[in-house]
């Protein structure tokens, strides 16, 4: 019982090595396209703006004044709901970063040479050599971008992954066998601690997604933790009306056995709740 987290360059074959480790393992397979489809139906957000938010390489003023983050967090509770349930293969450069660092989550890295990298963008693409080098570059250099900038990493640093594999020096079905062997190791194998950290933190960030979309809520500047049920929400708000809001949004949430509620009250220049 784990989780694969596979990033992969361009063209290299990840997607391939995603469905074929899933299928060795009998494991649930899901990518980043699948991912952000069911995060925009389960909170009502347009399907182009989310994945607009995901997927374009983000701006300065888009980091410094937070417009991001809600997508990030809608994004989060949709994949840490899969995740909880084990047996999951994800391929994308969004689950890898989202996810916890627990142990029984293996983080993939696969890559290939740029001449196999441009084979494929040929035969799937229908490119000349040219076009295919330089949507190669463009796509790498925009995912390079979004994970510098929204999660201060290096998108291909090796240090992020457990294993990286080099899908043009071995075949397919050795990467998925390397894998699937794995997942037998002692130190990928879920205990109780890390199965219940992901728990927790599964309903943790689905009661944020459901605080940032409600609106009486939205507003307000919150963290929420969780712990086999009892949930704390600490930060600010602008008034009253919203810390009251605020337990009554969160006890609607299944798995919630008791709030704990500690908001101060920051109104604002323009407070929207009123006299």
């Amino acid at each position: 019982m784990a989780i694969i987290a596979i990033s992969s360059e361009t063209f290299s074959g990840g997607e391939a090595l995603t469905k074929g480790v899933a299928e060795q393992l009998a494991y649930r397979c899901t990518s980043q396209e699948v991912l952000l489809e069911t995060t925009a139906r389960e909170f009502g957000i347009p399907l182009a703006e989310l994945c607009g938010a995901m997927e374009k390489p983000p701006v300065f003023s888009d980091r410094l004044i937070g417009l991001r983050t809600p997508h990030l967090g809608f994004v989060r509770a949709a994949l840490c709901e899969q995740a909880r349930a084990d047996n999951l293969v994800l391929h994308g450069q969004i689950g890898y970063l989202l996810l916890p660092d627990l142990s029984h989550i293996i983080r993939v890295r696969a890559i290939a040479d740029m001449e196999f990298r441009i084979k494929a963008a040929i035969q799937q693409q229908n490119l000349g050599d040219k076009e295919a080098l330089a949507h190669i570059r463009k796509v790498d250099r925009a995912r390079r971008q979004w994970a510098r900038l929204l999660f201060d990493v290096e998108w291909d640093d090796p240090h992020l992954y457990h294993v990286v594999l080099n899908l043009s020096r071995m075949c397919l079905a050795t990467a998925c066998e390397t894998m699937a062997h794995l997942t037998e190791r002692d130190e990928f194998k879920p205990t109780a601690k890390p199965l219940q950290a992901m728990q927790d933190l599964a309903l943790a960030s689905h009661i944020s997604a459901v605080l940032a979309s409600n609106t009486a809520t939205k507003e307000a500047a919150l963290h929420v933790v969780a712990a086999d049920g009892i949930v704390t929400i600490t930060g600010r708000a602008e008034c009253a009306t919203v810390v009251e809001a605020i337990p009554f949004v969160v006890r609607q949430v299944t798995r919630v056995k008791e709030v704990r509620s500690e908001i101060t009250i920051h109104p604002s220049l323009y407070d929207s709740c009123g006299p």
